[in-house]
Protein backbone atom coordinates (compact mmCIF):
# COMPACT_ATOMS: atom_id res chain seq x y z
CA UNK A 1 0.00 0.00 0.00
CA UNK A 2 1.38 3.63 -0.81
CA UNK A 3 0.48 6.71 0.61
CA UNK A 4 1.23 9.94 -2.06
CA UNK A 5 0.26 13.52 -1.04
CA UNK A 6 -2.69 15.45 -1.25
CA UNK A 7 -5.04 12.81 0.34
CA UNK A 8 -4.13 9.66 -2.09
CA UNK A 9 -3.67 6.15 -0.56
CA UNK A 10 -3.04 3.27 -3.39
CA UNK A 11 -3.41 -0.24 -2.86
CA UNK A 12 -1.66 -2.13 -5.91
CA UNK A 13 -3.93 -5.66 -6.43
CA UNK A 14 -1.41 -9.17 -6.09
CA UNK A 15 -2.42 -12.51 -8.38
CA UNK A 16 -0.71 -14.56 -5.33
CA UNK A 17 -2.85 -17.57 -4.93
CA UNK A 18 -3.61 -17.52 -0.97
CA UNK A 19 -5.44 -13.99 -1.35
CA UNK A 20 -6.15 -12.96 -4.99
CA UNK A 21 -7.68 -9.34 -5.13
CA UNK A 22 -6.77 -6.86 -2.90
CA UNK A 23 -5.32 -7.53 0.47
CA UNK A 24 -5.62 -4.04 1.67
CA UNK A 25 -8.46 -2.25 0.21
CA UNK A 26 -11.02 -5.17 -0.78
CA UNK A 27 -14.01 -5.10 -2.50
CA UNK A 28 -16.71 -7.11 -0.70
CA UNK A 29 -20.88 -7.41 -1.06
CA UNK A 30 -22.71 -5.08 0.98
CA UNK A 31 -25.63 -8.05 1.31
CA UNK A 32 -26.34 -11.01 -0.32
CA UNK A 33 -28.81 -10.52 -3.58
CA UNK A 34 -27.85 -6.99 -3.63
CA UNK A 35 -26.07 -5.43 -6.28
CA UNK A 36 -23.61 -2.81 -4.31
CA UNK A 37 -20.67 -3.04 -2.26
CA UNK A 38 -18.34 -2.19 0.62
CA UNK A 39 -14.90 -1.53 0.75
CA UNK A 40 -12.84 -3.03 3.21
CA UNK A 41 -9.86 -0.47 4.35
CA UNK A 42 -7.26 -2.68 6.50
CA UNK A 43 -5.73 -0.73 9.46
CA UNK A 44 -3.23 -1.28 11.67
CA UNK A 45 -3.24 -4.66 14.31
CA UNK A 46 -5.41 -6.39 11.62
CA UNK A 47 -8.22 -4.20 12.31
CA UNK A 48 -10.20 -2.66 9.31
CA UNK A 49 -13.28 -0.26 8.81
CA UNK A 50 -16.00 -0.75 6.34
CA UNK A 51 -16.99 1.87 3.40
CA UNK A 52 -20.33 1.96 1.55
CA UNK A 53 -19.26 2.07 -2.34
CA UNK A 54 -21.95 4.30 -4.18
CA UNK A 55 -21.42 3.93 -7.82
CA UNK A 56 -24.42 3.51 -10.51
CA UNK A 57 -24.00 2.24 -14.33
CA UNK A 58 -23.54 5.03 -16.28
CA UNK A 59 -24.19 2.67 -19.58
CA UNK A 60 -24.47 -0.18 -21.44
CA UNK A 61 -20.61 -0.78 -21.99
CA UNK A 62 -20.08 0.40 -18.58
CA UNK A 63 -17.32 -2.51 -17.20
CA UNK A 64 -18.35 -1.42 -13.83
CA UNK A 65 -21.16 -4.12 -14.38
CA UNK A 66 -18.86 -6.48 -14.96
CA UNK A 67 -16.47 -5.84 -11.95
CA UNK A 68 -19.54 -6.23 -10.19
CA UNK A 69 -20.91 -9.51 -11.48
CA UNK A 70 -16.82 -10.82 -10.42
CA UNK A 71 -17.04 -9.93 -7.43
CA UNK A 72 -20.67 -10.45 -6.12
CA UNK A 73 -20.02 -14.46 -7.74
CA UNK A 74 -16.81 -14.70 -5.76
CA UNK A 75 -14.53 -14.24 -8.79
CA UNK A 76 -10.80 -14.41 -7.57
CA UNK A 77 -8.96 -11.83 -9.68
CA UNK A 78 -6.41 -9.28 -9.19
CA UNK A 79 -7.52 -5.33 -9.14
CA UNK A 80 -5.80 -2.45 -7.82
CA UNK A 81 -7.91 0.26 -5.83
CA UNK A 82 -6.80 4.03 -5.43
CA UNK A 83 -8.37 6.48 -2.98
CA UNK A 84 -8.70 9.99 -2.75
CA UNK A 85 -9.56 12.85 -0.63
CA UNK A 86 -10.96 15.68 -2.17
CA UNK A 87 -13.51 18.81 -0.55
CA UNK A 88 -14.20 16.31 2.28
CA UNK A 89 -15.33 13.44 0.00
CA UNK A 90 -13.57 10.54 -0.85
CA UNK A 91 -13.18 9.18 -4.05
CA UNK A 92 -12.15 5.58 -5.33
CA UNK A 93 -10.76 4.51 -8.97
CA UNK A 94 -10.45 0.56 -9.75
CA UNK A 95 -8.19 -0.89 -12.25
CA UNK A 96 -8.39 -5.01 -13.01
CA UNK A 97 -7.06 -6.45 -16.12
CA UNK A 98 -9.00 -8.81 -18.45
CA UNK A 99 -6.06 -10.19 -20.24
CA UNK A 100 -6.90 -13.26 -21.80
CA UNK A 101 -4.83 -16.34 -20.90
CA UNK A 102 -4.57 -19.70 -23.34
CA UNK A 103 -7.13 -22.27 -23.57
CA UNK A 104 -6.81 -24.47 -20.18
CA UNK A 105 -10.20 -26.39 -21.26
CA UNK A 106 -10.95 -27.65 -24.77
CA UNK A 107 -13.59 -29.74 -26.43
CA UNK A 108 -10.86 -32.57 -26.06
CA UNK A 109 -12.55 -32.92 -22.42
CA UNK A 110 -16.22 -32.95 -23.40
CA UNK A 111 -17.95 -30.09 -23.96
CA UNK A 112 -21.54 -28.25 -21.98
CA UNK A 113 -24.19 -27.62 -24.47
CA UNK A 114 -26.20 -24.22 -23.91
CA UNK A 115 -30.03 -24.29 -25.39
CA UNK A 116 -31.20 -20.63 -24.74
CA UNK A 117 -35.02 -20.72 -24.37
CA UNK A 118 -38.21 -18.57 -24.48
CA UNK A 119 -40.59 -20.46 -22.85
CA UNK A 120 -40.28 -21.24 -19.96
CA UNK A 121 -37.26 -18.54 -19.81
CA UNK A 122 -34.56 -20.50 -18.90
CA UNK A 123 -30.87 -21.72 -20.03
CA UNK A 124 -30.72 -25.54 -20.77
CA UNK A 125 -27.33 -26.72 -20.13
CA UNK A 126 -26.16 -30.90 -21.24
CA UNK A 127 -22.83 -32.20 -20.08
CA UNK A 128 -21.43 -34.55 -22.89
CA UNK A 129 -18.64 -36.55 -22.83
CA UNK A 130 -16.06 -36.68 -25.75
CA UNK A 131 -17.78 -39.73 -26.77
CA UNK A 132 -20.93 -37.95 -27.47
CA UNK A 133 -22.73 -39.47 -23.96
CA UNK A 134 -24.74 -37.49 -22.25
CA UNK A 135 -23.61 -36.98 -18.38
CA UNK A 136 -25.46 -34.65 -16.32
CA UNK A 137 -27.88 -31.62 -17.15
CA UNK A 138 -29.10 -28.23 -15.31
CA UNK A 139 -31.79 -25.32 -15.72
CA UNK A 140 -31.02 -21.96 -14.91
CA UNK A 141 -34.12 -20.11 -14.83
CA UNK A 142 -34.20 -16.29 -16.12
CA UNK A 143 -38.02 -15.49 -14.99
CA UNK A 144 -36.40 -13.60 -12.11
CA UNK A 145 -35.19 -10.75 -14.67
CA UNK A 146 -38.39 -9.71 -16.74
CA UNK A 147 -38.97 -7.92 -13.24
CA UNK A 148 -36.46 -5.74 -13.72
CA UNK A 149 -37.09 -2.59 -15.89
CA UNK A 150 -33.66 -0.51 -15.76
CA UNK A 151 -30.98 -2.30 -18.39
CA UNK A 152 -28.60 -1.37 -16.31
CA UNK A 153 -29.60 -3.68 -13.27
CA UNK A 154 -30.38 -6.39 -16.39
CA UNK A 155 -27.27 -6.45 -17.33
CA UNK A 156 -25.52 -7.09 -14.58
CA UNK A 157 -28.00 -10.02 -13.38
CA UNK A 158 -26.96 -11.52 -17.12
CA UNK A 159 -23.01 -11.27 -15.85
CA UNK A 160 -24.02 -13.20 -12.42
CA UNK A 161 -25.83 -15.67 -15.19
CA UNK A 162 -22.89 -16.15 -17.10
CA UNK A 163 -20.77 -16.43 -14.03
CA UNK A 164 -22.77 -19.73 -12.93
CA UNK A 165 -22.75 -21.07 -16.54
CA UNK A 166 -18.41 -20.35 -15.99
CA UNK A 167 -18.53 -22.13 -12.33
CA UNK A 168 -20.25 -25.18 -13.74
CA UNK A 169 -17.99 -25.76 -16.84
CA UNK A 170 -15.22 -25.37 -14.69
CA UNK A 171 -16.31 -27.50 -12.09
CA UNK A 172 -16.94 -30.42 -15.04
CA UNK A 173 -13.82 -29.54 -16.93
CA UNK A 174 -15.62 -28.96 -20.34
CA UNK A 175 -15.80 -26.52 -23.41
CA UNK A 176 -18.79 -24.61 -23.65
CA UNK A 177 -20.86 -25.26 -26.86
CA UNK A 178 -23.24 -22.49 -28.48
CA UNK A 179 -25.27 -22.09 -31.17
CA UNK A 180 -24.33 -19.29 -33.51
CA UNK A 181 -27.79 -17.35 -33.82
CA UNK A 182 -27.57 -13.79 -35.72
CA UNK A 183 -31.29 -12.99 -35.01
CA UNK A 184 -34.02 -14.22 -33.01
CA UNK A 185 -37.79 -12.92 -34.05
CA UNK A 186 -39.21 -11.09 -32.09
CA UNK A 187 -42.93 -11.34 -33.27
CA UNK A 188 -45.16 -8.55 -34.14
CA UNK A 189 -48.21 -6.57 -32.35
CA UNK A 190 -51.97 -8.98 -33.20
CA UNK A 191 -49.88 -11.72 -33.23
CA UNK A 192 -52.14 -13.66 -30.13
CA UNK A 193 -49.02 -14.82 -28.70
CA UNK A 194 -48.72 -11.15 -26.10
CA UNK A 195 -47.00 -13.00 -23.47
CA UNK A 196 -44.13 -15.02 -25.66
CA UNK A 197 -43.75 -11.51 -27.58
CA UNK A 198 -43.38 -9.48 -24.22
CA UNK A 199 -40.23 -12.20 -23.15
CA UNK A 200 -38.90 -12.42 -26.83
CA UNK A 201 -38.45 -8.82 -27.28
CA UNK A 202 -37.01 -8.04 -23.54
CA UNK A 203 -34.67 -11.10 -24.12
CA UNK A 204 -31.21 -11.34 -26.34
CA UNK A 205 -29.91 -14.47 -27.03
CA UNK A 206 -26.61 -12.33 -28.22
CA UNK A 207 -26.54 -10.60 -25.54
CA UNK A 208 -26.72 -13.37 -22.49
CA UNK A 209 -24.39 -15.89 -24.86
CA UNK A 210 -21.89 -12.97 -25.73
CA UNK A 211 -21.16 -12.36 -21.64
CA UNK A 212 -20.93 -16.34 -21.26
CA UNK A 213 -18.25 -16.16 -23.95
CA UNK A 214 -16.54 -12.97 -22.74
CA UNK A 215 -16.16 -15.13 -19.16
CA UNK A 216 -15.04 -18.01 -20.96
CA UNK A 217 -12.08 -16.13 -22.87
CA UNK A 218 -10.95 -14.75 -19.49
CA UNK A 219 -10.99 -18.26 -17.46
CA UNK A 220 -9.36 -20.00 -20.98
CA UNK A 221 -12.27 -22.13 -21.60
CA UNK A 222 -12.47 -22.83 -25.03
CA UNK A 223 -15.99 -21.72 -26.92
CA UNK A 224 -17.36 -23.35 -29.55
CA UNK A 225 -20.26 -22.37 -31.75
CA UNK A 226 -22.65 -24.79 -33.71
CA UNK A 227 -25.17 -24.46 -36.80
CA UNK A 228 -28.40 -23.79 -34.85
CA UNK A 229 -30.33 -25.47 -37.43
CA UNK A 230 -32.31 -28.58 -36.34
CA UNK A 231 -31.19 -28.62 -32.65
CA UNK A 232 -34.17 -28.60 -31.10
CA UNK A 233 -36.58 -30.98 -33.93
CA UNK A 234 -33.86 -33.15 -33.42
CA UNK A 235 -33.43 -33.03 -29.63
CA UNK A 236 -37.19 -33.31 -29.31
CA UNK A 237 -37.43 -36.63 -31.97
CA UNK A 238 -34.48 -38.21 -31.03
CA UNK A 239 -33.35 -37.62 -27.14
CA UNK A 240 -36.48 -36.85 -25.46
CA UNK A 241 -37.90 -40.27 -25.80
CA UNK A 242 -34.85 -42.38 -25.01
CA UNK A 243 -33.74 -40.27 -21.82
CA UNK A 244 -37.16 -38.76 -20.70
CA UNK A 245 -35.75 -35.57 -20.69
CA UNK A 246 -37.57 -32.58 -21.92
CA UNK A 247 -37.00 -30.98 -25.01
CA UNK A 248 -34.70 -28.25 -24.23
CA UNK A 249 -32.11 -30.32 -21.98
CA UNK A 250 -32.46 -32.36 -25.28
CA UNK A 251 -31.40 -29.45 -27.46
CA UNK A 252 -28.76 -28.61 -25.65
CA UNK A 253 -27.19 -32.19 -25.82
CA UNK A 254 -27.49 -32.01 -29.32
CA UNK A 255 -25.78 -28.13 -29.34
CA UNK A 256 -23.37 -30.34 -27.26
CA UNK A 257 -22.79 -33.68 -30.12
CA UNK A 258 -22.86 -30.87 -33.01
CA UNK A 259 -19.94 -29.43 -31.09
CA UNK A 260 -17.95 -32.30 -30.87
CA UNK A 261 -18.40 -33.49 -34.48
CA UNK A 262 -21.33 -35.98 -33.83
CA UNK A 263 -23.65 -36.70 -37.10
CA UNK A 264 -27.58 -37.05 -36.18
CA UNK A 265 -29.03 -40.02 -37.96
CA UNK A 266 -32.58 -40.79 -38.06
CA UNK A 267 -33.77 -43.67 -35.74
CA UNK A 268 -34.07 -46.90 -37.44
CA UNK A 269 -37.10 -47.58 -36.15
CA UNK A 270 -38.23 -43.90 -37.58
CA UNK A 271 -36.96 -45.34 -41.04
CA UNK A 272 -39.19 -48.23 -41.06
CA UNK A 273 -42.54 -45.89 -40.26
CA UNK A 274 -41.62 -43.45 -42.38
CA UNK A 275 -42.07 -46.58 -45.39
CA UNK A 276 -45.49 -47.37 -43.97
CA UNK A 277 -48.21 -46.04 -46.27
CA UNK A 278 -50.68 -47.35 -43.68
CA UNK A 279 -48.47 -45.04 -40.92
CA UNK A 280 -48.32 -42.42 -43.21
CA UNK A 281 -52.22 -42.06 -44.26
CA UNK A 282 -52.56 -42.38 -40.27
CA UNK A 283 -50.90 -39.10 -40.18
CA UNK A 284 -52.40 -37.22 -42.60
CA UNK A 285 -55.32 -38.24 -41.57
CA UNK A 286 -54.78 -37.20 -38.01
CA UNK A 287 -53.40 -33.77 -39.29
CA UNK A 288 -56.59 -33.07 -41.32
CA UNK A 289 -58.60 -33.72 -38.15
CA UNK A 290 -56.06 -30.73 -36.41
CA UNK A 291 -56.49 -28.55 -39.23
CA UNK A 292 -60.57 -28.85 -38.63
CA UNK A 293 -60.25 -28.70 -35.17
CA UNK A 294 -58.67 -25.15 -35.69
CA UNK A 295 -61.29 -23.83 -38.31
CA UNK A 296 -64.13 -24.46 -35.39
CA UNK A 297 -61.81 -22.87 -32.66
CA UNK A 298 -61.20 -20.09 -35.32
CA UNK A 299 -64.48 -19.74 -35.47
CA UNK A 300 -65.98 -19.62 -32.06
CA UNK A 301 -63.19 -16.68 -31.15
CA UNK A 302 -64.48 -13.54 -30.81
CA UNK A 303 -61.00 -11.73 -29.66
CA UNK A 304 -59.01 -10.80 -33.09
CA UNK A 305 -55.84 -10.80 -31.32
CA UNK A 306 -56.45 -14.42 -30.81
CA UNK A 307 -57.87 -15.21 -33.93
CA UNK A 308 -54.53 -14.07 -35.30
CA UNK A 309 -52.92 -16.30 -33.54
CA UNK A 310 -55.11 -18.96 -34.70
CA UNK A 311 -54.86 -18.22 -38.45
CA UNK A 312 -51.17 -18.25 -38.43
CA UNK A 313 -51.29 -21.95 -36.59
CA UNK A 314 -53.90 -22.89 -39.19
CA UNK A 315 -51.36 -21.50 -41.93
CA UNK A 316 -48.80 -24.03 -40.30
CA UNK A 317 -50.61 -26.79 -40.09
CA UNK A 318 -51.19 -25.85 -43.96
CA UNK A 319 -48.09 -26.15 -44.62
CA UNK A 320 -46.86 -29.42 -42.52
CA UNK A 321 -49.42 -31.05 -43.97
CA UNK A 322 -48.51 -29.90 -47.53
CA UNK A 323 -44.87 -31.05 -47.34
CA UNK A 324 -45.75 -34.63 -45.65
CA UNK A 325 -48.22 -35.29 -48.62
CA UNK A 326 -45.21 -34.45 -51.27
CA UNK A 327 -43.27 -37.22 -49.20
CA UNK A 328 -45.81 -39.22 -49.87
CA UNK A 329 -45.61 -39.13 -53.24
CA UNK A 330 -42.23 -38.79 -53.56
CA UNK A 331 -42.02 -42.09 -51.54
CA UNK A 332 -44.58 -43.62 -53.77
CA UNK A 333 -43.05 -42.72 -57.27
CA UNK A 334 -39.74 -43.63 -56.18
CA UNK A 335 -41.12 -47.19 -55.03
CA UNK A 336 -43.01 -48.05 -58.31
CA UNK A 337 -40.14 -46.28 -60.79
CA UNK A 338 -37.23 -48.98 -59.25
CA UNK A 339 -36.68 -52.42 -60.17
CA UNK A 340 -37.04 -54.90 -57.92
CA UNK A 341 -33.13 -55.42 -57.67
CA UNK A 342 -32.39 -51.73 -56.59
CA UNK A 343 -35.76 -52.23 -54.48
CA UNK A 344 -33.62 -55.14 -52.29
CA UNK A 345 -30.82 -52.74 -52.23
CA UNK A 346 -32.56 -50.06 -50.64
CA UNK A 347 -34.59 -52.22 -48.19
CA UNK A 348 -31.24 -53.15 -46.82
CA UNK A 349 -29.93 -49.65 -46.87
CA UNK A 350 -33.29 -48.26 -45.42
CA UNK A 351 -33.28 -44.78 -46.62
CA UNK A 352 -35.66 -41.92 -45.84
CA UNK A 353 -36.85 -40.87 -49.38
CA UNK A 354 -38.72 -37.50 -49.90
CA UNK A 355 -38.06 -33.53 -50.59
CA UNK A 356 -35.28 -32.35 -49.23
CA UNK A 357 -31.82 -34.04 -48.06
CA UNK A 358 -29.29 -34.17 -44.94
CA UNK A 359 -30.54 -32.00 -41.74
CA UNK A 360 -34.17 -31.05 -43.46
CA UNK A 361 -35.00 -34.80 -43.44
CA UNK A 362 -35.51 -34.30 -39.58
CA UNK A 363 -38.53 -32.00 -40.57
CA UNK A 364 -40.47 -35.74 -41.91
CA UNK A 365 -40.49 -37.77 -38.80
CA UNK A 366 -41.14 -34.55 -36.43
CA UNK A 367 -44.45 -33.79 -38.90
CA UNK A 368 -45.36 -37.53 -39.27
CA UNK A 369 -44.50 -38.78 -35.39
CA UNK A 370 -44.56 -36.05 -33.42
CA UNK A 371 -47.81 -33.81 -34.10
CA UNK A 372 -50.20 -36.59 -35.24
CA UNK A 373 -49.32 -38.58 -32.36
CA UNK A 374 -48.89 -36.50 -29.81
CA UNK A 375 -52.19 -34.27 -30.91
CA UNK A 376 -50.83 -31.23 -30.30
CA UNK A 377 -48.69 -28.23 -32.58
CA UNK A 378 -47.12 -27.47 -29.42
CA UNK A 379 -45.49 -30.36 -27.21
CA UNK A 380 -43.11 -30.51 -24.16
CA UNK A 381 -43.69 -34.00 -23.23
CA UNK A 382 -42.20 -36.34 -25.71
CA UNK A 383 -42.10 -39.09 -23.51
CA UNK A 384 -45.02 -41.31 -25.54
CA UNK A 385 -43.02 -41.26 -28.53
CA UNK A 386 -40.26 -43.74 -26.90
CA UNK A 387 -42.47 -47.23 -27.92
CA UNK A 388 -42.23 -45.41 -31.60
CA UNK A 389 -38.67 -44.63 -31.68
CA UNK A 390 -37.41 -47.93 -29.18
CA UNK A 391 -39.80 -50.47 -30.65
CA UNK A 392 -41.19 -48.67 -34.12
CA UNK A 393 -44.86 -49.54 -32.57
CA UNK A 394 -47.53 -46.43 -33.00
CA UNK A 395 -50.36 -48.13 -32.38
CA UNK A 396 -50.80 -47.90 -28.87
CA UNK A 397 -50.18 -43.69 -28.94
CA UNK A 398 -52.45 -43.66 -31.82
CA UNK A 399 -55.09 -45.45 -29.64
CA UNK A 400 -55.56 -42.80 -27.45
CA UNK A 401 -56.97 -40.24 -30.38
CA UNK A 402 -59.23 -42.34 -32.64
CA UNK A 403 -61.04 -45.29 -32.40
CA UNK A 404 -59.81 -49.48 -32.10
CA UNK A 405 -56.19 -48.34 -32.08
CA UNK A 406 -56.64 -46.46 -35.91
CA UNK A 407 -59.29 -44.13 -36.57
CA UNK A 408 -57.66 -43.46 -39.92
CA UNK A 409 -59.07 -43.29 -43.76
CA UNK A 410 -61.10 -46.10 -45.00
Amino acid sequence: MERKKYGTLISIGTKHKTHKGNLNLRFIPAEKGKNNLLLRIALRNRKFILARVKRDLSGKSDKWALFLAKILSGDKFSYTVELKLKDGQIYGFAKFSLDVPPQTITKEKGVIGIDVNARPFHLALAEVSPDGNLQSYKSIYLSHLLKYKNRNRKEYEEWLIAHEVIRFAKEKNKAIAIEDIKKLPKGKRGDGKAKLRKILQFFSYRRILKKIESLANQEGIEIVKVNPAFTSVIGMMKYCPQYFIDKDIAGAYVIGRKALGFKEEIPENYKKLLKSQIYIQYALWRLGKMEEELRNKLNQEKNKYKANGIKRDLRRLKREKKFLERFLMETNKNSQSEPETQKQVDQRKEPVRGPGSGQKLWRVPRLAFAIPLLGRLFVRDFSPLRPVVVQGKWEGVASRLGPDGFAGPP
